[in-house]
């Protein structure tokens, strides 16, 4: 590995964890990190920009022209304080559509405010433009601060720590985190996003072309590509019907036909295989993410496929947790189960307060301390508009005098004047004088009938805002007693201690005897029903996450006893001296080139993923597990084979000048030909 930049030029960057590649590809490497540093740079321009366009410049809601209430609501949140004409000048700018300048501006402002530490490391080079999406997507959008900026500095450590992270790593390694810390909110998220599984169409950039999208649940998609790849490697084309179709192109045909011509088709029947991996504590009810076809899923989707397929038994309604608040009252609020009473119950508990108000006045209790009956109310409101007519510069500016500067009449009690004394034309106060309060009746405008009227429907609004805006404060008040209330008794249940305890044991003992019985059912179960392999158990390392052994129960109770049949089978306890029995560990080695079951086993549970530095693809199953040392040289082994998926399996024998080490721990380190180090090791469980 090269530490110094091509020709000494690193343009002030350090150097990368895999070195500098020697030639024209560390120059490359040098002008992929200017680009990432650039971008930076410009989020940081552009976010100086927005702030020299405030909103306050913009006309506001309700006056003519200005921007409707629609649009406002579409635009993203981060761009509330920052006029609307902004995006323009970006689009003249940058020669863009300006809805695409708008998304700039968005993500500049995000990038800027929400991920600082993620801007940091764009100039430093740690990370490039690709990083951005899934941090955008993911980490931007954590509401509260803290849990963000923790998760933004402990994912760029990870990524530190590491030789090649690509952007797919990244976003898993986000998803996982994100079950792992915020596991309530995002299974409220996903039984939201359930409501937006469907089929979609969108055109291709080929004319004639389209794309088919499905969006499912991880189950689902992992079982559908597995059976539409077992269908296609059923196939086999004709040489004579011309040229042989890849395997993609037989998963499409296949979907055809099993969608368009159901039961015209002479495809064989298959069976789709999804591996499941999860933690012990996830079985018996906590909420550690899982695994499904190597993609985090959360715990609730591990457990209800298991419960779908009969592996485990549905969950009994045992009612709330203790210390729950029954379901329906918040104190003096109730909410029923069904939305649609949800104001009629509000209706009801404001009339109530209403009337407590009232009862307060006609004792003579009130004091101004709550809010004013509706009586006391108009009053008041009555005061200060006569007060506001006064006063020159508040009638001007209120609008009760007209451009004329002829003051607007105001109602008042009878016999009471202005301070300023009659106002020209105050026809009201002269008939009162002349004849008593029938002529001042008689001789009062129209306008002031209307103007009567306006008062009292602006009354009448101010006092419908005021009683919604009570309803609105009750019910957010009892939302956050409720949640409060949820989340206090969530601490207490069994659920939460199982999610706490620091290993499978503790979380053991904090199940129930239902869900340890089931759960030790499962375990005893061969393959057979939903199940294509008995459950196996897999020992890892508590510090690490790596895989020590991969066993099964008859398995464990073997290791753990003399070997005894009674001890063996359970019907007493074992309490010999196992000194010198073997322990669970690897498999042992094979004396021939393909691993044996348990072997191939291992190491596909160990790896699941190719292990080549940045690539994410699928172990295929039957194949690709390679002899680092080229059997009969090297062992049959779990510490001389390692999983690629096929592209990377060929490049290891076919691309010259590249090397590949295996540790006996699994580390693997490639090393390039232009001199670039980088190692990867088994993705911890």
């Amino acid at each position: 590995m090269d530490d110094d930049a091509p020709h000494g030029q690193g343009d002030g960057f350090p150097p990368p964890a895999v070195g500098w590649a020697s030639g024209p590809l560390g120059e490359a490497q040098v002008a992929h990190r200017r680009i990432a540093r650039e971008t930076a740079a410009r989020f940081r321009k552009l976010a100086a920009f927005a702030a020299t366009r405030p909103a306050s410049a913009d006309r506001r809601p309700g006056e003519k022209g200005a921007m409707s209430a629609d649009r406002r609501a579409a635009r993203p949140e981060v761009l509330a304080d920052v006029s609307e004409w902004a995006a323009q000048e970006v689009a003249i700018a940058f020669a863009i559509p300006t809805r695409t300048a708008e998304i700039e501006l968005a993500r500049a402002l995000t990038v800027v405010r929400r991920l600082p530490r993620t801007l940091e490391a764009l100039e430093s080079g740690l990370l490039h433009q690709g990083h951005l999406w899934p941090m955008l997507d993911k980490v931007a959008t954590v509401a509260d601060a803290a849990i963000r900026a923790r998760l933004e500095a402990d994912l760029l450590a990870w990524v530190g720590r590491r030789h090649v992270t690509t952007p797919a790593q990244l976003g898993a390694k986000i998803r996982r985190e994100l079950l792992a810390r915020n596991v309530r909110d995002a299974a409220r998220d996903l039984e939201e996003q359930l409501r937006r599984r469907g089929v979609y169409v969108q055109a291709d950039r080929v004319d004639g072309m389209a794309t088919l999208c499905a969006l499912l649940t991880v189950p689902e998609a992992a079982a559908l590509v597995e059976a539409l790849g077992a269908y296609a490697d059923a196939l086999v084309d004709d040489p004579a019907a011309g040229p042989p179709r890849s395997r993609q192109q037989k998963m499409a045909d296949c979907l055809l036909d099993l969608v368009l011509r159901p039961g015209e088709s002479d495809l064989p029947v298959v069976r789709a295989d999804v591996t499941v991996v999860a933690p012990v504590a996830t079985m018996v009810g906590g909420d550690q993410p899982a695994e499904v076809g190597g993609d985090p899923v959360p715990a609730e989707m591990a457990r209800a496929l298991a419960q779908g397929l009969g592996l485990l038994p549905a969950p009994a309604d045992d009612g709330p947790p203790d210390g729950a608040c029954p379901a329906g009252s918040f104190d003096d609020l109730e909410f029923d189960a069904d939305p649609a009473t949800h104001d009629s119950l509000l209706a009801a508990a404001d009339e109530a307060w209403w009337a407590e108000v009232e009862a307060r006045v006609a004792r003579g209790e009130w004091g101004g301390e709550d809010d004013p009956p509706p009586d006391e109310l108009e009053r008041l409101w009555a005061e200060t508009a006569r007060e506001l007519a006064d006063d020159p510069h508040w009638a001007l500016l209120f609008g009760f005098v007209e451009d004329d500067d002829e003051p607007v009449p105001m109602r008042r009690a009878p016999g009471e004047t202005s301070a300023r004394g009659p106002s020209p034309g105050d026809t009201s106060v002269a008939a009162a004088d002349d004849g008593g309060a029938a002529a001042a009746a008689a001789a009062e405008p129209s306008w002031w009938a209307a103007a009567d009227a306006a008062v009292d429907a602006a009354g009448a609004a101010q006092l419908a805002v005021d009683r919604a805006l009570n309803r609105a404060q009750r019910a957010v008040d009892a939302a956050e007693r409720a949640d409060r209330a949820d989340r206090d008794a969530w601490e207490e249940s069994a659920a939460a201690r199982i999610s706490a305890a620091p290993d499978a044991l503790t979380a053991l003992a904090h199940a129930t005897a239902d869900r340890r019985a089931a759960l030790g059912a499962l375990l005893q179960r061969t393959a057979g029903g939903g199940l294509a392999d008995r459950p196996r158990i897999a020992l890892t390392d508590a510090l690490t996450g790596a895989l020590l052994a991969l066993t099964d129960a008859p398995g464990l109770r073997a290791a753990a006893t003399c070997g005894a049949r009674a001890c063996r089978t359970g019907r007493r306890v074992c309490d010999h001296d196992l000194t010198g029995r073997p322990g669970l560990g690897p498999p042992p080695e094979c004396d021939t080139y393909r691993p044996g079951a348990a072997l191939d086993r291992f190491l596909r549970a160990r790896d699941r993923r190719c292990r080549q530095p940045g690539c994410r693809g699928r172990v295929p199953r039957g194949g690709e597990l390679d002899h680092n040392v080229a059997y009969p040289d090297g062992p049959t082994a779990a510490q001389g084979m390692v999983g690629f998926c096929t592209g990377h399996h060929r490049g290891k024998h076919q691309a010259p000048g590249w090397r590949y080490d295996l540790s006996a721990e699994g580390t693997l380190t490639v090393t390039t030909p232009t001199g670039m180090v980088a190692s990867t090791d088994p993705p911890p469980f």
